[in-house]
Parts: C-alpha cells; structure tokens; sequence
C-alpha cells in the first residue's frame, strides 16, 4: 500500500481549511452567541466595553476592513485567519524541533533506537 507523503496530506488539509474558512464563514450565523444573548435579556449587553486588546484588532468583529461588501469582508477575514493560524502552528513546530535538534524525533543516529 502506497503512503501519502506528509507534505501532501498538510497542503491538502490546509487546502481544505481555507476553502472552508473562506467560503463558509459569509454564511455563519449572525445571531447573538449564548453570552451575547443572555447579556441582552438581562440588560447589561451595552454597558460592556471592548478590551485594550480588542480596540486594536486588525481584523474586528470577523469582518477584514477596508471592504465594502459585508460577507466578501468576513471571506477575507475567514482566509487570513486560516492562514494566520497555519502560520503560526508552523512557526511552533518549527521551534520545538530546533529545541530538539536537527532530526524530528530529537535523535541523533538511528543507532539511539537500539
């Protein structure tokens, strides 16, 4: 039986978590989640303020700005996030092997395997 190279089923799942991230999020519900919902009922949904943190977000409130339409502006923010955090599982990978060493399972030699 044939194995699928790791670099394939990686550009493949990425592939795929774009896709999805970029054309299904338009889509997504804009109803309040369960918080949002109950904060609202009980009246206090207004007096909450944003954190520091999210006053400076580059992509606030799912919505990538600078762009018009609402639902190709939450498709771009969908596509940059997706990449985002691709990139950013990369860069962890990547420090985690260079803390082990040079080879993937921190071993020297296949000799250490014996």
């Amino acid at each position: 039986m044939r194995r699928i190279p790791l670099w394939f089923f990686i550009m493949l799942s990425l592939a795929l978590a774009v896709a999805l991230g970029t054309a299904l999020t338009p889509w997504a519900s804009g109803s309040p989640d369960g918080l949002e919902r109950v904060a609202g009922e009980k009246g206090f949904l207004d007096d909450g303020r944003l954190n520091s943190i999210q006053d400076g977000s580059p992509i606030p409130d799912y919505a990538f700005p600078g762009i018009e339409s609402e639902r190709a502006a939450t498709a771009v923010a969908g596509f940059v996030g997706t990449i985002g955090i691709f990139l950013l599982g990369v860069a962890i990978v990547w420090l985690v092997r260079r803390g082990r060493g040079s080879t993937a399972g921190g071993m020297d030699r296949p000799a250490d395997v014996i």
